[in-house]
């Protein structure tokens, strides 16, 4: 019992619609034991060992207070417009010098600072915001507010008075002209031998059940739609057209870039190099 325990790959997972192909059905496999935590939370977890392999904001593989690898089985991350990671104004963009930010997500609120500095040369202040606790968000709300997830389809905010927003994956590649990476699968170096037997089964397995979702997105996309104010259309085109799950060279080349990006304005001490776990 002991054994079949220690052979158990612990994977740390987000709970949104944009994970899906990469984790679903996983929680029907022997032999794999879910985390489910917003990306925010998924680092320390990964950092304190209570993960062996944890899907992490990207900019978090920069921020780690041990070494970390990337695992190259899948990615979360766009060619373009997002949906889901959205910034709500009450004034004209280029006037914003405040914005309250959805804490579930390191790297959108990173990448929010790189769009301002590189759009308006403009260094904006950040401050948290819990959308779950905000109730109807109207005129008295704060001047600017960036979402994620699944709540920027369920939110409360009075859209007549959050009239100007920007898409940031859309506003990455009008900027760069490349795609983004939000988030990636993340494993510590520092590990002893029963944990990199579990690394490389929780490898195989997220490979294996990314390959097999892409061949079934929109019937993901039906079975969820109706969750967190999605409908079919919405979830079928948001899968399927605009995110992007399969690790590419020029999601590589984007990630150096955006530390880059990222050390440039003082988001980040150092750039480490892109490393994979082998």
């Amino acid at each position: 019992m002991e054994n079949a325990l220690v052979d158990h790959a612990r994977i740390g997972v987000v709970p949104y619609l944009n994970t899906l192909p990469l984790i679903n059905g996983l929680d029907r496999l022997e032999g794999i034991d879910l985390q489910r935590r917003v990306p925010s939370q998924l680092i320390g977890l990964l950092q304190g060992g209570d993960v062996d392999v944890a899907l992490c904001s990207s900019i978090d593989y920069q921020r780690s207070s041990h070494p970390v690898d990337i695992l190259p089985v899948g990615m979360l991350g766009c060619g373009g417009e997002t949906l889901t990671v959205r910034l709500f104004s009450r004034i004209p963009l280029d006037r914003v010098r405040t914005v309250a930010c959805d804490t579930d997500s390191h790297t959108s609120v990173a990448l929010l600072s790189i769009i301002f500095d590189r759009t308006w040369n403009q260094r904006i202040e950040v401050v948290p915001f819990d959308h779950a606790t905000a109730g109807r968000i109207g005129a008295d709300g704060p001047e600017a507010i960036l979402l994620i997830g699944d709540k920027v389809m369920s939110n409360t905010l009075d859209q007549a008075v959050y009239e100007h927003q920007l898409d940031l994956g859309t506003a990455w590649a009008e900027s760069t002209g490349m795609p983004f990476v939000f988030a990636t699968w993340l494993c510590r170096r520092d590990v002893d031998e029963d944990v990199e037997r579990r690394i490389r089964r929780a490898a195989m397995v997220l490979d294996r059940q990314r390959r097999h979702n892409d061949q079934r997105l929109e019937r993901i996309a039906f079975q969820h739609s109706g969750d967190n104010g999605w409908d079919f259309e919405q979830a079928n085109r948001y899968l399927g057209t605009l995110l992007e799950f399969d690790l590419g060279d020029a999601h590589v080349e984007s990630l150096d870039f955006f530390y880059k990006e990222a050390f440039r304005i003082g988001l980040i001490e150092e750039v480490r190099p892109v490393r994979f776990h082998s």
